[in-house]
């Protein structure tokens, strides 16, 4: 009879199996987590410029405004000229970092040439969207709390609403880092994002309430500035802290949220088509 032993030393053919695609719900929570990781830590790696310089700037502001306005006007709406005008001040600084952040990591994404790492890799266009716009949220929510704490030596800072100061200082800083994707996808070069810092943003903040009372512009700049949606975050978030406001507060809220809405869809709507991403 033959031998059926088997051989110890013999070896079982290895059964190799395809490598299976990684299964994702319906949400890609590890995706969008790197994405929005990635997007914190670009603007930390050179915080004295994202956050120190900011705070910088902001106290210079302070101390030229209060200097060439305090004297003429000691007192604005019940308060102090440098406690009103403080809030403004905390909260164009985040608009403006949220605003830069996203618009920033666009166009160097763009120019450069590595807008396709983002697009390749499993996200959906609320994915990307949600990652990029968080970062910019991150940091503007970063500035604003830096900037509160440097200006409390100088300036008293009266809480009255917490919640509005929140929910404002949020959505201002949503609304700016949607801004930033939809601009920095527009844009192909750093003239053209440049453009939209000093013709839109700019202009839209300083001319929102951020160092006056709207009361004090003549027709029809007064109902010119009921239109622009930075005014309502401004005077919303002030009003958290010195508790009057120029407007509306819930009209105010309904319609940041309206925008903070619509900017979404139109950056959702530019991931997902590829609008001036695809070649």
């Amino acid at each position: 009879m033959p031998d059926t032993t088997p051989d110890p030393t013999s070896r079982a053919p290895i059964q190799s199996e395809a490598p299976q695609p990684r299964q994702y719900g319906a949400v890609n929570w590890l995706g969008l987590w790197t994405l929005t990781s990635r997007e914190v830590r670009r603007f930390l790696k050179v915080y004295t410029q994202t956050i120190l310089a900011p705070v910088v700037t902001t106290l210079l502001l302070l101390a030229v405004f209060a200097l060439a306005l305090g004297g003429a006007v000691r007192e604005v709406v019940g308060v102090s000229f440098a406690e009103f005008l403080a809030p403004g001040l905390i909260i164009m600084a985040m608009a403006q970092n949220a605003f830069a952040n996203t618009s920033s990591s666009m166009v160097i994404s763009k120019v450069q040439g590595n807008i396709v790492d983002s697009l390749m890799p499993p996200l959906s266009a609320t994915e990307l969207t949600l990652g990029f716009v968080a970062g910019g949220v991150v940091r503007g929510l970063a500035v604003g709390v830096t900037v509160a704490l440097c200006l409390l030596p100088f300036v008293p800072l009266h809480v009255t609403s917490l919640g509005f100061i929140l929910f404002h200082g949020v959505a201002a800083s949503l609304l700016l880092s949607l801004l930033g994707v939809a601009g920095g996808i527009w844009s192909e070069k750093f003239d053209h994002i440049a453009a939209v810092t000093n013709f839109v943003v700019t202009p839209a903040a300083f001319l929102s309430g951020t160092f006056y009372t709207i009361d004090r512009l003549p027709p029809p700049w007064h109902e010119i500035a009921l239109w622009n949606p930075f005014f309502y975050m401004i005077d919303g978030f002030r009003y958290g802290f010195i508790g009057h406001a120029d407007s509306n507060l819930t009209l105010g809220v309904v319609l940041l949220a309206a925008t903070d809405a619509a900017l979404f869809a139109l950056c959702h709507w530019m991931f997902r088509t590829g609008y001036k991403l695809r070649a």
